[in-house]
């Protein structure tokens, strides 16, 4: 009798035990996707002639989805290093890829491919080169020019400022920020104007305070008959950076001239934007997770916010029994960066054993 009482709980348990990871299975949702990095919309032709071959289209879509994903995870400097990465070192680290869209006009062949990358085995690469990526988060920045005209003693700002009128033709998807240009405003200019004497030293906290960003771009363009000098203000919460670049013989109100000027001030925000988000590789730290098996939608959320977290190296199930679910989790930082993000999407923690206890 007290066997088969015993034979039915076991077998109750394990059923137990199988719906909860089919649960986790199913419902945990977006975990490949978290997982790598996903290049959309890689556009190929090629002529469609006696030696055509699709595997090479395919093969330069690979190598354009990396170019693409480098763009957005690694400053200037560091895409340089890995200009001459090899075709199958690229393909090491693709996970999947899917062909979105092919057609064939005019005896061309075009291709929109999707290409998702493994993004352990990035990090592993790019450890391996001594570099760190950068979290690929998207960010909105004030920007605010002014073109300091020292032979004529003059402010030029807003309509009769070249960078006002052409620094967002050309905004993309490979660009991280995104910027915000200032509203036309009298007063503001008057503020401005008022401070000529002392440009360099004024903090425009009233301006900018207007836009409820964090982040914004002060950039003061001297201009004078042998160069165009950039001072370049950023602020990201209250913390200041100041970028000082000279140009000599340059004429901003050159169209090539000015697409040239603009490229390289983009990039060195974009640079600045990536060093505040670098991810340090080399630091892996493990914290050992348990979550009561009482609320299976908090364990997805649990997940999905590991998922969403750039820092988090990797995470797995360790173990599970009636009671809690067991996590290993890999950290690219310290403890207290892996605490402070997790309370902010609402998951707190239990610290007082060695497997920390989700609340």
């Amino acid at each position: 009798m007290k066997f088969n009482y015993l034979n039915k709980y076991l077998k109750i348990l394990y059923i137990f035990f199988i719906f909860q990871s089919l649960f986790l299975f199913f419902f945990s949702t977006g975990k490949i996707q978290a997982k790598s990095f996903d290049i959309k919309d890689i556009e190929i032709s090629r002529p469609f002639e006696i030696n055509f071959d699709k595997n090479n289209v395919i093969d330069e879509g690979f190598k354009k989805a990396f170019s693409e994903l480098t763009t957005l995870i690694l400053n200037s400097k560091d895409q340089i290093k890995i200009k001459k990465i090899r075709l199958n070192e690229i393909k090491g680290m693709v996970e999947s890829f899917s062909i979105k869209e092919e057609k064939f006009i005019k005896e061309i062949y075009y291709v929109k491919l999707g290409v998702s990358f493994n993004k352990k085995k990035v990090f592993n690469y790019l450890e391996k080169k001594n570099i760190f990526p950068s979290a690929p988060n998207k960010v909105k920045f004030l920007f605010i020019p002014i073109i300091i005209d020292e032979s004529q003693k003059d402010l030029l700002i807003f309509d009769k400022n070249i960078f006002f009128k052409k620094w967002n033709n050309d905004q993309n998807d490979k660009e991280l920020i995104e910027y915000i240009l200032p509203t036309e405003d009298l007063e503001d200019l008057k503020e401005i104007k008022n401070n000529f004497n002392l440009i360099e030293e004024y903090d425009f906290k009233n301006i900018i305070s207007k836009y409820n960003l964090n982040n914004s771009v002060v950039a003061l363009i001297f201009k004078n008959q042998k160069e165009i000098r950039i001072l370049s203000r950023i602020n990201n919460n209250q913390n200041v950076s100041l970028k000082n670049q000279s140009f000599p013989n340059f004429d901003i109100n050159d169209d090539q001239q000015f697409e040239i000027l603009k490229r390289e001030l983009k990039l060195i925000y974009e640079d600045y934007w990536k060093k505040l988000n670098e991810i340090n590789t080399s630091i892996k730290l493990i914290f050992n997770v348990k979550v009561n098996n009482d609320n299976e939608l908090k364990i997805v959320d649990f997940e999905n916010v590991l998922n969403d977290f750039d820092l988090i190296y990797d995470f797995f199930i360790t173990k599970f029994d009636n009671k809690f679910t067991y996590y290993q989790i890999i950290f690219n930082g310290t403890p207290s960066v892996f605490l402070q993000k997790m309370n902010k999407r609402g998951h707190n923690f239990d610290k007082d054993n060695k497997i920390w206890l989700l609340k």
